[in-house]
């Protein structure tokens, strides 16, 4: 076993309560630090204080520790053992320094992971989240954006969240109702993280067919042939994004056709969803823009 500890820390020229208040704010639904939704959200089952439990993505932890405005720990969940943690500490009377530090025991296996992926996402996302900070509490960066690695970016595309199986949903009216017949239906669901657009608009690119209708969250594209006639859905959620399919076949042509994309069509849903989600995770602003924005709207 071997003990791996990993800090990374950032003056702010800001007091420190102003950066203690935005780390209280972390796991929220307006959180200014965390880097959503490029990465996983953090969230806990409860308001933040010991004993929340939650995490972000696969890592999964408690927290054990929290003094408001200054600190919070968070230990691993078994097996692992170790923890990381958020400080607070005055430098002045405009000036502080917000540091993580992760501690963890690694055996062999857990350390060549760690080397080799996990730290250079880990690494990624505490600097992120540290720009974060420094620009919700100054307005700007002394230093450059962080930027990531050609392998984080690679890991990045591979982690990305799949779409899951799911009935049509209730609230897809549209779809439910495009139809007084429906020969096939299906409908995928993806998380949507914080800073993600709401405008079921921005998501149309998944599908390059005509709007045909819209009514609140939900957006119906489609298209009308002589042989059936299909209909997609957007359903946009306060915390997914749901892709519903409706077809309705006319004639043998019809049945012969889609018998045979139907083996296709899962797949190809899946991966247009996958990869929309992600070019608009990637376009949304930073939770740290995100919040002076919020500063600036309230006056």
């Amino acid at each position: 076993m071997r003990t791996v500890r990993n800090v990374h820390a950032r003056v702010i020229e800001a007091p420190a309560d102003r950066v203690g208040a935005l780390l209280d704010r972390i796991a929220s639904d307006d959180d200014p630090l965390f880097p959503a939704p490029v990465w996983p959200p953090m969230r806990f089952d409860r308001p933040l204080g010991v004993g929340a439990e939650g995490g972000h993505g696969p890592v999964r932890y408690r927290v054990t520790a929290c003094t408001p405005g200054r600190s919070v720990r968070f230990d691993f969940a078994p097996p692992a053992d170790g923890h990381h943690r958020l400080d607070v500490e005055p430098l002045g009377p405009g000036r502080c320094r917000l540091t993580h530090t992760l501690q963890e025991r690694q055996g062999p296996g857990q350390a060549l992971l760690w080397s080799l992926f996990v730290r250079p996402v880990h690494d990624t996302v505490v600097e992120e989240l540290l720009d974060n900070a420094e620009h919700a509490a100054t307005g700007r960066t002394a230093a450059p954006p962080t930027t990531r690695p050609p392998l984080v970016r690679l890991l990045h595309r591979l982690g990305q969240e799949r779409p899951v199986a799911v009935p049509v949903p209730d609230g897809a009216r549209l779809a439910r109702t495009a139809f007084d017949r429906t020969d096939f239906s299906d409908a995928w669901r993806v998380p949507l993280d914080p800073g993600m657009p709401r405008d079921p608009r921005a998501w149309r690119d998944v599908l390059p067919f005509p709007v045909m209708a819209s009514e609140g969250d939900e957006l119906l594209l489609g298209q009308d042939a002589r042989h059936l006639d299909f209909r997609a859905s957007l359903l946009v959620g306060e915390r997914d994004v749901t892709l519903s399919t409706v077809v309705r076949t006319h004639n043998r042509l019809g049945r012969l056709y889609f018998g045979a994309v139907r083996h296709v069509h899962p797949f190809m849903t899946r991966l247009v969803l996958r990869r929309t989600r992600r070019r608009l995770a990637l376009a949304a602003p930073a939770a740290g823009s995100r919040h002076r924005r919020r500063e600036a709207a309230l006056g």
